[in-house]
């Protein structure tokens, strides 16, 4: 069975349930940004990374995906306790690390820039979700999870740099 099935030609997909939507829709905006960090976080992961960071970020991959089902669903996939598992994360990570005393700019090493690149790719991600927001009303977790997760990826970075 091959991939294409032309029904994307005339610029729009489905969404879950089959409803036809533009390719532009802010769903499909929202899931096309985190597809994409899921992709930046694949290439940093691609690299010789420490085994606990590698674990970290496949486990942000496959919250991503639960993530894309809620924003094209009604249903509830993102809870609390992911939003606290990044923050006992940044905790952890940061709590090795020297107090911040400079802005940082990206580069120390490849890892650190892909890390940096990833996070700004989330912060795209979370803003196109603040615009879906305005229209449709979703889990409050979700902007919570993006916006800690941009977080963890800076201490993750300045922790390859350090």
């Amino acid at each position: 069975m091959p991939i294409y099935t032309y029904q994307g030609d005339s610029g729009t997909t489905s969404l879950t349930g089959g409803i036809r939507v533009d390719k532009d829709d802010p769903h499909v905006e929202v899931c096309g940004n985190l597809d994409e960090l899921s992709a930046s976080l694949g290439v940093v992961r691609a690299e010789s990374l420490p085994p606990e960071f590698d674990t970290i970020i496949l486990r942000i991959q496959r919250d991503l995906i639960a993530f894309c089902a809620e924003i094209v669903s009604n249903s509830s996939k993102m809870l609390p306790e992911h939003v606290q598992q990044i923050e006992a994360e940044i905790d952890r990570i940061e709590s090795v690390l020297p107090p911040l005393s400079q802005f940082i700019i990206p580069g120390e090493n490849r890892i650190s820039a892909l890390l940096h690149l990833s996070r700004t790719v989330c912060r795209r991600a979370e803003r196109s979700l603040v615009t879906l927001f305005r229209t449709q009303q979703k889990s409050p977790h979700l902007v919570t999870y993006l916006n800690r997760l941009s977080d963890l990826l800076f201490v993750m970075a300045r922790k390859v740099s350090h």
